[in-house]
């Protein structure tokens, strides 16, 4: 008998391009090699605050959800340590000079109408956003804390930082199986692996108007 590639496998394998596009954006690209300045980061971690709004104010609705309830975890949670984040970056009043770029806009209202209609689609975006906070993420934090001096997995980054996931490789294991489970026929998991590949495309619409906001100089 043929072995079938699980669910979380192909999931990965069909959204690796898309990754790749993002990673390679020219945001990203120049924050990773230094040649932007804190501000530019900033405003990064204040698209990141709308996302994640959106994201976890659903994760409340669909904590007892079949489908997507299994995904909601408290040591997930972000949006406590994105507020201090903005706070040591953009000082205690940071509210009050907080905006969403409309590529942010359009990614929110995408993830909270998933919540609200499709739950395995509200997963797609949970596990886009998460999983790939808790792997690539670690080198955003290591850059920053290098290029701007910010204190190690403190205020500032502390959102790249998952105090309660102590083994981030086991984590991310169990975290397959539970895609790998995921109910639903083959037409339905099709669906969730186009909304992955939404969900990097909506990624990198925010990255793309970043990079208008902040150009690398020649």
């Amino acid at each position: 008998m043929e072995s079938q590639e699980s669910f979380s496998t192909h999931l990965r394998a069909a959204s690796r391009q898309q990754h790749e596009a993002v990673r390679g954006s020219a945001f990203m690209s120049g924050l990773m090699a230094r040649r932007l300045r804190l501000d530019a980061f900033a405003r990064y971690t204040e698209q990141l605050w709308f996302v994640y709004g959106a994201l976890e104010s659903g994760a409340e609705r669909l904590a007892a959800d079949p489908v997507a309830g299994p995904f909601v975890r408290p040591e997930l949670f972000r949006m406590t340590s994105l507020e201090r984040d903005l706070e040591h970056l953009r000082g205690p009043d940071w509210r009050s000079g907080l905006s969403a770029l409309p590529a942010t806009l359009e990614y929110a209202r995408r993830i909270t109408e998933c919540a609200r209609t499709w739950p395995a689609g509200y997963v797609a975006h949970h596990y886009t956003r998460y999983l790939g906070d808790l792997s690539g993420g670690q080198i955003i934090r290591d850059t920053a804390e290098k290029a701007w001096g910010l204190p190690r997995k403190g205020d500032g980054v502390r959102f790249y930082v998952f105090e309660r996931i102590a083994n981030p490789a086991a984590y991310k294991r169990s975290y397959y199986g539970l895609l790998d489970e995921l109910p639903g026929d083959e037409l339905e998991r099709q669906r969730v692996v186009a909304e992955c590949e939404r969900a990097y495309a909506l990624n990198n619409a925010v990255f793309r108007a970043l990079g208008e906001e902040f150009p690398l100089s020649a």
